[in-house]
């Protein structure tokens, strides 16, 4: 007998999920395309990262190549060039969180405070435009400007009696040089999302606050950034978990043997040294290197974030 009423309690739950199913129907049917997207294109390829333990071979398929364990990784880490590839490629990540995180934050701060909507308009659609030029036609600009050989920059500082810099070829330059490309081609689009987060700003706060006699700095301070503050720090957890993807193909244009001791990084050595010599299973090593380092950063920084009474990722 007591079965019975735990087979009826399952029975109208199940009444219940399928007649919530039935009421939402159309909405599962307009996330069923991006769910798809997602399984096929994102979780089935993870089977892949199995060859990093594999002499993976083509002609042998996926099953049939030999298991090794973590052979390529103990090559991988024994490697001259690994704590060189770290290093460049950390303080690369370093600069981007430093340098580029802050500007689409200031940038969206900034273009909130705009009143004159439709200059606001035009203003955004200027910063966005970059965000659409390919990595080859923004290097290339790089080069106009840069060149030793009728470069802008250089002929400005040779106008102003100074010897030309050869920014191209410098491992001093390579770095700034870099940074200021993310910013430019990126920083306009990553206002997108804290705009958004500043539209939801409830403006009786600010009323209230400018009866208190609060300045637009004290506004700003006080009820702005608190207002995005949740959004900021998702957004960084979440750029933490990339905190190794230098960009491939902004450094890989931008390398040349001059500037190869401060630009190689984890990505082009990949392509260079695994994708180019058809070694698939080090390559897949060093991704899966990246990506466990990555879930690490996600993990701890998303830990602290709760601890500081912050919502996290999850």
């Amino acid at each position: 007998m007591s079965g019975a009423p735990a087979f009826a309690k399952r029975s109208a739950k199940l009444r219940a999920y399928r007649s919530l199913i039935v009421k939402n129907r159309w909405l599962y049917v307009m996330v069923t395309p991006g769910l798809l997207y997602f399984l096929l294109f994102k979780y089935v390829p993870m089977w892949g990262v199995l060859i990093a333990f594999k002499d993976y071979l083509p002609f042998r398929g996926f099953w049939g190549s030999k298991w090794v364990g973590f052979k390529h990784f103990i090559r991988f880490f024994n490697d001259p060039w690994f704590w060189l590839l770290f290093k460049n490629t950390f303080i690369l990540a370093f600069y981007n969180i430093v340098f580029f995180f802050p500007i689409p934050i200031l940038l969206a701060l900034m273009l909130n405070e705009i009143k004159f909507d439709r200059f606001k308009r035009a203003l955004q659609t200027a910063i966005y435009i970059p965000h659409f030029v390919s990595w080859v036609v923004v290097v290339g600009i790089i080069y106009m400007f840069f060149t030793t050989e009728g470069g802008l920059v250089n002929e400005w500082v040779a106008a102003a009696g100074g010897a030309k810099i050869n920014f191209l070829l410098s491992n001093d330059w390579f770095r700034p040089l870099i940074i200021l490309e993310v910013i430019w081609k990126e920083g306009g689009w990553g206002t997108i999302i804290f705009l958004a987060a500043l539209a939801g700003v409830d403006p009786t706060l600010y009323e209230a606050a400018k009866i208190d006699g609060a300045s637009r700095i004290r506004q700003l301070w006080h009820i702005t950034l608190p207002a995005i503050r949740s959004t900021i720090v998702i957004l960084l957890i979440l750029r933490l978990g990339s905190f190794l993807d230098s960009g491939f193909e902004q450094i890989f244009l931008m390398l040349n043997p001059m500037n190869r001791q401060v630009g190689e990084v984890f990505d082009t050595y990949v392509f260079s040294n695994g994708i180019q010599q058809g070694q698939f299973s080090f390559s897949t090593a060093v991704g899966l290197f990246k990506s466990v380092i990555g879930l690490i950063l996600v993990g701890a920084s998303n830990y602290l974030a709760k601890k500081f009474g912050e919502e996290g990722v999850y």
